[in-house]
């Protein structure tokens, strides 16, 4: 008899290890993973509330600066574009005592909110005048971008210096 019971407590022993496995399988590994996804989930949440909180915050602000960005982007039409843009190279080469030996403007057609007007402009001068003149680019309220900065020596000893510079300016194309 003994022998048949053990038979019987080995079949219930296998039969549990079994329902273990299955249940393990089916039941407590999803259960598991949907958990872990809920967790990440619910952090992804409050990540974007508190980044939502801080926007609202900051509502004033950004709008202000918005909006000085947005008086700020070169006029409507195109030649004034161009023509502010080369007022502007005047005045910094004024403010700068730097020397301007050539200004190219081109349009870029970048897409139907935007466009933007890039300058080429060549100059000349002393290392203290084109950090002047790059200072005042830098400075300016316009919504200007400078693209490339190219500084070559002029002389043997450094003291002239040729500057290559792209600079881009944003102009927003008015919505109907």
């Amino acid at each position: 008899m003994q022998i048949n019971n053990r038979q019987q407590m080995l079949a219930i022993v296998a039969a549990a290890g079994v329902a273990l496995l299955v249940a393990d399988r089916l039941v407590i590994t999803p259960l598991k993973d949907a958990w872990k996804a809920r967790t990440a989930q619910i952090v992804e949440l409050r990540k974007a509330v508190t980044q939502g909180a801080q926007l609202r915050e900051r509502e004033r602000h950004i709008r202000s600066r918005w909006d000085s960005m947005n008086t700020n982007t070169l006029p409507d039409n195109v030649s004034a574009a161009e023509n502010e843009m080369l007022r502007a190279f005047e005045r910094w080469s004024q403010e700068s005592r730097i020397s301007i030996a050539s200004i190219k403007p081109q349009r870029k057609p970048a897409d139907e909110d935007y466009m933007t007007v890039e300058c080429r402009a060549d100059a000349f001068g002393s290392l203290q005048a084109i950090t002047r003149f790059l200072y005042e680019i830098e400075k300016d309220p316009l919504a200007l971008k400078i693209e490339s900065v190219e500084i070559n020596a002029r002389d043997n000893n450094g003291q002239q210096l040729s500057l290559g510079l792209q600079v881009s300016g944003l102009r927003l194309n008015p919505k109907p």
